[in-house]
């Protein structure tokens, strides 16, 4: 159960303080179970009752640092509540047992571009240990993953073994994917010694619960939770009974971040671990391993988990500027949009299939389609002037057609105006029409 406002007032001081920053103490202990403020900002509070009532009032899911990425903290099940707030990382899954394993390691960095100012890339790699192979050949691939520059998720049931290879990787960011219920004392040490996060198994949730239990009662709540490879079926449910666990009941031993494992859920299916890799994003993986990250296959998997992992509160936009197409040069003819993410793609979409060259540009409309940022004022003769003064549009392309889009087409006149010297021409209304446009006039 949640902490109540009531639960936290038992242990107050029971002084009215303006310190606090509330009226009354009553009013103060509501927004701190509410989140709204910290403890500590109220200074009567003894250390005893802080020490109570801190670990209770924090956080439902944890949150952990691997490198540059943050792992969990997530205070809802669904983005339109509020917003996901660490988005899912993708790795790429690699065992000593595997005879193209070099071949594998050349492919992870050439999955690697930016949508909308993100950059999509691999972000994690797993190394994974076969019994059956001699442990010379797990050190050694080791080594070999050390400088690709990726965090590196350790999988190995031998503490000694798995002490070699954090030794190795001393310096890199790491997680010891390793702790289970029979040998959780030995991994804990070693990923402590190391600084590594612990990753934790078990055969079902509760032996998952119990296993996590005695590993914080040693003081190392740095854990992440692997939901198991047993079937597809079993690792989604316990994906999402743990973090239903987490956020609904507060249920803080499973408030911790979670890794899938797709690669071993579906060895050789490719397809099928893209679809796993799109599912597990959405329900609910932390970071989501597969055993190789194809461009075409990765493309609409990476946009699946920008538009879950964006505010829905804030539109995506695309940077204001030029976007020569085709192969454009200063000759080429101008296009212009707003900068709304989806109009941009769309158009720019069928501009290329056109064949074309030209230079698309895009001035800061607000992030809005276009209609809405006529309306709202920021798609203008006015604001597109605007933008081809302040980006030396006219010093960098030598062409003076400018195309603006057909919802807009009353412009025309006042941008003539504002832009002398300019010949307007009017687009289409819908991105579809593009290409027979441009094919039926030459500019």
């Amino acid at each position: 159960m949640a902490l109540k406002g009531l639960d936290i007032f038992k242990l107050s001081p029971k002084t009215n303080c303006k310190e606090c920053g509330c009226p009354t103490c009553m009013a103060f202990c509501m927004k701190v179970a509410q989140g709204a403020l910290p403890l500590e900002k109220c200074p009567h509070f003894s250390a005893e009752a802080i020490a109570t009532l801190s670990e209770a009032t924090a956080p439902a899911m944890k949150t952990l640092e691997l490198g540059e990425y943050k792992l969990g903290g997530e205070t809802v099940l669904y983005r339109h509540d509020k917003t996901f707030v660490s988005h899912t990382l993708y790795g790429v899954y690699l065992c000593d047992c595997m005879d193209d394993v070099d071949a594998r390691i050349e492919k992870i960095n050439k999955v690697d571009y930016d949508r909308i100012g993100e950059r999509m890339h691999v972000e994690t790699v797993t190394v994974a240990h076969n019994p059956d192979k001699a442990a010379e050949d797990f050190l050694a691939l080791v080594e070999k993953v050390k400088g690709l520059g990726h965090p590196v998720i350790v999988e190995v049931c031998c503490a000694d073994l798995a002490a070699k290879a954090l030794e190795i990787l001393k310096g890199v960011p790491t997680i010891l994917n390793a702790a289970n219920a029979e040998n959780y004392e030995a991994m804990n040490k070693v990923a402590t010694e190391a600084g590594a996060l612990l990753g934790v198994t078990g055969a079902d949730l509760n032996e998952l619960s119990e296993t996590i239990a005695k590993i914080e009662a040693l003081g190392n709540k740095k854990l992440v939770l692997d939901v198991g490879t047993a079937s597809m079926k079993d690792a989604f449910a316990n994906a999402v009974q743990i973090r239903r666990s987490a956020l609904l009941e507060t249920f803080r031993t499973f408030g911790y971040p979670t890794i899938v494992n797709a690669a071993k859920l579906a060895m050789g299916d490719s397809h099928m671990q893209m679809a796993l890799l799109a599912l597990f994003t959405a329900r609910y993986g932390s970071i989501v391993t597969v055993e190789e990250m194809d461009y075409a296959k990765a493309l609409p998997v990476y946009g699946l988990r920008q538009n879950l992992f964006t505010d829905p509160q804030k539109p995506m936009k695309v940077e204001p500027g030029i976007y020569p197409l085709n192969g454009a040069d200063e000759n080429a003819v101008c296009v212009t949009t707003v900068d709304f993410a989806l109009t941009y793609f769309t158009v720019s979409g069928e501009l290329e299939r056109s064949g074309v060259p030209m230079n698309l540009l895009i001035s800061d409309a607000g992030g809005y389609s276009v209609l809405t940022a006529w309306a709202a004022g920021k798609l203008s003769a006015g604001s597109i002037a605007k933008f081809i003064a302040e980006f030396d549009i006219e010093n960098k392309i030598k062409n003076r057609t400018l195309i603006i889009p057909g919802k807009v087409a009353i412009l025309k006149g006042e941008l003539e105006s504002k832009l002398p010297g300019w010949t307007i021409v009017i687009a289409p209304n819908e991105a579809v029409e593009l290409v027979k446009f441009f094919k039926d006039n030459k500019f």
